[in-house]
């Protein structure tokens, strides 16, 4: 098919939730992809955090395609070796007691939000059940994880939203200490890097601060790492930059290499609290996505490929940096931001998929997941892509 007839038959048979850039890809190897018309791609996003080893890894995929020949699915009525080590390889690298394995990071938040609601209101009452996000931030895009999103802009239309989520400003210790001094709550939800907000970090100093002033009150904390885990910061979660242990995290995107996984994974303290029938899901933990994350998981978690990650991310921001109508860089490893002069990343990003770059943008900012894999070559070869843009947007 051309391009026109695939963008015909998408804007003929497809909701129109998706605001697409004029390329369709149909192939990729590494950080490079081609389209229909078989030009080629620097990748800079990684399927938004999702490939973490790139695409069509050869490792990855010798280890799908054998689990698809062994059994693809079976149903979480029955036993799963694969799921097990994959809960068992999740839990020894974070440090956690239990997990539950889903489909995506917005099913990985719901599950932490029942989790911890249900843990409060069975040992406080049904009045407990208040949760503390920031202001900014993205958590997902079902009902609840949208009402836990503080972000007005995601309040509209879908009403009624699920009640109990309150807000305060990220960084702003004495706005969470009034917001904790409610007797209503029951858990502080937290992305450490706020990505769809920004690409924002949270301060190290606050974020330790929350965590005490959690412990203190009984009062869960929550990370999410949608975005920031499974290698992307430079530690296997981004919790282990900041010298802390949340109670539960939440996991998804890079976790299987490409293929639909999240998981929410908590300490021994609520790993019974989800009990027979109170949470399920059909496709959750699914062997051949199971598969995927073990080849995923074995590789991005040594000491040496996180060295690695550091290294490429110092070295893309260091690249950012030197470009023209580049203003400022923010993020951790490789989950960058980067700030134009003339606030124009939008543009920006349109016009470099014109010229062989895949870039994403956040709010008004240019932002960069690329594969953990990306080679040295292919920054190079992204950078002069994006550097020429640069030089004709200014």
């Amino acid at each position: 098919m051309t391009f026109d007839e695939i963008k015909h038959d998408d804007e003929e048979y497809l909701m129109n939730t998706y605001g697409r850039f004029n390329a369709a890809i149909v192939s990729g190897k590494g950080a490079t992809a081609w389209d229909a018309q078989s030009k080629e791609y620097i990748d800079f996003t990684s399927g938004i955090g999702v490939n973490s080893l790139g695409y069509c890894d050869d490792a990855w995929v010798k280890a799908v395609t054998a689990q698809v020949h062994t059994v693809q699915h079976i149903s979480n009525l029955y036993y799963s070796p694969m799921q097990t080590e994959v809960a068992k390889k999740l839990c020894t690298l974070s440090g956690f007691d239990k997990a539950f394995l889903c489909n995506s990071g917005a099913e990985a938040n719901e599950c932490a939000i029942k989790l911890v609601r249900k843990y409060s209101t069975e040992k406080y009452g049904r009045e407990r059940t208040t949760i503390i996000s920031l202001k900014n931030s993205f958590h997902g895009r079902t009902i609840t994880t949208l009402a836990a999103t503080g972000q007005d802009s995601f309040h509209d239309y879908f009403f009624p939203f699920t009640e109990g989520f309150k807000y305060v400003e990220a960084n702003n210790v004495q706005d969470m200490e009034k917001a904790l001094g409610d007797e209503t709550v029951c858990a502080v939800l937290m992305e450490l890097i706020q990505g769809e907000g920004g690409v924002y970090p949270l301060d190290k100093a606050y974020v330790q601060k929350v965590a005490e002033l959690c412990r203190e009150k009984d009062i869960l904390l929550v990370i999410d790492e949608i975005q920031t885990g499974i290698s992307r910061t430079g530690e296997f979660f981004c919790f282990q930059n900041y010298d802390i242990k949340p109670n539960v995290i939440t996991a998804a995107k890079g976790i299987a290499g490409g293929l639909p996984l999240g998981a929410c994974l908590c300490d021994k303290r609520l790993g019974g609290v989800l009990s027979l029938g109170t949470h399920g899901t059909t496709f959750g933990g699914n062997p051949v996505s199971c598969a995927g994350a073990l080849e995923v998981l074995n590789r991005v978690s040594t000491n040496a490929f996180l060295t690695e990650v550091k290294a490429k991310g110092e070295y893309i921001s260091n690249k950012l940096l030197a470009l023209p109508n580049i203003k400022k860089v923010r993020g951790m490893g490789m989950m960058i931001g980067a700030v134009t002069e003339k606030d124009n990343a939008k543009a920006v990003a349109a016009a470099c998929v014109e010229n062989g770059l895949l870039i994403l943008t956040a709010k008004n900012i240019l932002r960069l997941l690329p594969p953990l894999t990306i080679t040295y070559r292919e920054i190079d070869k992204g950078m002069a892509i994006l550097k020429k843009v640069m030089e004709e947007t200014i």
